[in-house]
């Protein structure tokens, strides 16, 4: 998928968002539903987040001795003053008809007191995802490593574990003020509930049992690291032309840079055993395999969507944020 194709997939994910937020800004309280609806529900919720807001609102007007606290101050040392969603989005549709751009950092900033508000909501839907996401899962390492029922009660509190502090992480990162729609992004990409699951396991197999799940959990991380690294480089051929040697040094790069990479992990390419050596900066990696020509090429492409996806952007009032390209699947940053 070209970097412009991903802009217009981003545009109306954006405007859903901004449309969605406006509407619960403004409307939440027009349309109440039935008694035990989902509408009713999540009036209760609205109520019930109200009331704690309004709790939360007065004890952060004193400080620790009961004296009324200072408002923070702007750099310029003005008092500083919170926007509501709707007064964000307002704001950010002025921009928009005035011809200013608009970053979709501007539009998710102005979303995260609605993502706030809802917290309570998500969590309960995160829960029941959890738990079929670990049912699933403990049911698969039970039936091919046999485990018993205090095995399988272990493994299942291991990944609530798991999950529960990314969810926490995740809650972390949502909630600081300077997170930005590219943090996010980055984020979500890393999201894999059995990543680190090898030194639980050791703890409860053994024998020809934590030899297979050891053989097993390798060949799958193997695969995975290939899968993307091969597409990678296939990709930067694409745009440069690699001879067979560049081509094991990206792969080598690629794959060492990834999440399921490990030490133990033989690479091969081409021309044999692909030498063990640190990746340290990708993009510098990376540069260093190309011979100028090629560099030349690689700058212009970027370049190139760049101004692409910058056109098309403005073409409905936005302007590209400073990570663009962590929106490119291509990913050859």
């Amino acid at each position: 998928m070209s970097l412009p194709a991903v802009v217009r997939s981003l545009v109306p994910l954006l405007a859903g968002l901004v449309l969605g937020g406006v509407g619960a800004a403004l409307f939440q309280d027009s349309l109440p539903g039935a008694a035990g609806s989902p509408e009713a529900r999540v009036a209760e919720l609205e109520a019930e987040l109200k009331k704690t807001r309004n709790r939360l609102a007065a004890l952060e007007a004193v400080d620790a001795d009961g004296q009324p606290r200072r408002a923070p101050l702007e750099a310029d040392g003005r008092p500083r003053t919170a926007k509501s969603l709707a007064d964000q989005a307002r704001g950010i549709a002025a921009d928009v008809r005035a011809g200013r751009p608009v970053s979709p950092d501007d539009i998710f900033k102005a979303s995260k007191p609605l993502i706030r508000d809802l917290a309570p909501l998500f969590e309960r839907l995160r829960l029941k995802e959890q738990q079929r996401t670990i049912e699933s899962l403990s049911g698969e390492l039970t039936r091919k490593y046999d485990l018993t029922k205090e095995q399988q009660a272990a493994l299942q509190q291991w990944f609530h574990g798991q999950m529960n502090e990314t969810a926490r992480q995740w809650t972390e990162l949502l909630g600081r003020d300077g997170t930005r729609l590219e943090d996010v992004v980055r984020a979500s990409r890393d999201v894999r509930p059995d990543r680190g699951i090898e030194k639980f396991m050791e703890g409860i197999l053994t024998g020809d049992q934590l030899a297979a799940f050891r053989t097993e959990r390798m060949q799958e991380r193997t695969q995975m690291m290939q899968h993307e690294a091969d597409r990678k480089v296939q990709q930067l051929d694409q745009i440069v032309g690699l001879d067979e040697t560049q081509r094991d040094r990206v792969f080598g790069v690629m794959a060492r840079s990834s999440p399921e990479y490990d030490p133990a992990m033989v690479l091969e390419g081409a021309q044999g055993a692909i030498p063990t050596a640190p990746v340290g900066d990708r993009q510098e990696a990376l540069l260093a395999v190309l011979r100028p020509e090629q560099r030349a090429k690689y700058e212009a492409e970027r370049q190139q969507r760049r101004s692409a996806a910058e056109k098309e952007m403005a073409g409905v009032g936005l302007k590209l944020p400073e990570g663009w390209e962590i929106f490119d699947e291509s990913d050859l940053r």
